[in-house]
């Protein structure tokens, strides 16, 4: 169903089994990547009452790392017809364990981690606004915006591997205290972020899978064989990592299955053999 190249080691294995044609209102892949990425030293935002704890801590063990939500923005690349800009925006939840004494239970403090990536892609070239019953403004509010005609982005995230944790004294990078977390974020945690100052910096360096995909809603005849995978990797601007913890995060293979979760028949054929 994508227009990009899927090697002959992703294709359908299925591929004799096409029974019927089917016509469909979808959203069609124009171009996608997948990504894996090595995170270091992202600094980790805590509130205020968290801070107070860190500040506290004789020791600090971090836990668990998790995706909140992905921001998004696509916009058209100048003199480069049907390429976009994909502009992403990645919140992290982070999970530590504070120990205040060598001897005494831990506290579980939760901060943010921040992280901005920009990939280029193909989303083809339209003219068609589209309208749908599911997604309704309300014509009597001053926001009454039309829908664009730029592609629709997509972004898959696996759940983050954690790959080093420390503690500093002193920021890692000025670019720390230009970040604000957003409402919609800030408002889960119950408290003012600190992201100045602070008397501890706790940094964490973390691995990330993603696909990120531009679509836009088409009307199509498709056969029905098997879940596709991008065989090329994301291209973009970021650090370039030379660090052990980052060796160690390239030596993992992507994690397909996490992505396209295995079918019924596949289940039943996993029993058989077992």
């Amino acid at each position: 169903m994508a227009d990009n190249n899927v090697s002959t080691a992703n294709a359908a294995v299925g591929t004799n089994c096409f029974k019927e044609a089917v016509c469909v209102s979808a959203g069609r892949i124009y171009d996608s990547c997948s990504s894996k990425d090595c995170l270091e030293d992202l600094r980790v935002y805590f509130t205020d009452t968290a801070q107070a704890a860190l500040n506290a801590a004789q020791s600090i063990k971090c836990r668990k790392a998790e995706v909140i939500n992905v921001f998004m923005d696509v916009e058209s690349v100048p003199f480069n017809k049907g390429f976009y800009s994909v502009d992403m925006t990645y919140y992290f939840l982070i999970t530590l364990d504070v120990y205040a004494a060598a001897v005494s239970p831990p506290v579980t403090v939760q901060g943010v981690a921040v992280f901005s990536k920009k990939v280029i892609l193909y989303g083809s070239e339209g003219s068609v606004k589209s309208f749908s019953s599911a997604i309704q403004v309300d014509p009597m509010s001053e926001d009454c915006t039309m829908t664009s005609d730029c592609p629709n982005a997509k972004v898959q995230v696996v759940d983050p591997i954690i790959l080093s944790c420390r503690v500093s004294d002193t920021p890692l990078c000025n670019g720390d205290f230009s970040v604000s977390i957003p409402p919609c974020i800030a408002n889960r945690f119950g408290g003012a972020f600190v992201t100045g100052d602070a008397l501890r910096y706790i940094y964490v360096s973390i691995g990330i899978f993603s696909i990120v995909q531009l679509e836009r809603d088409v009307q199509m005849m498709i056969p029905v064989y098997d879940f596709c995978l991008p065989d090329k990797e994301c291209t973009s601007s970021g650090s370039s990592a030379t660090d052990d913890p980052c060796e160690l995060f390239r030596r993992i293979k992507f994690p397909v299955n996490e992505f396209f979760p295995p079918r019924l028949a596949e289940l039943d054929c996993e029993e058989t053999i077992s």
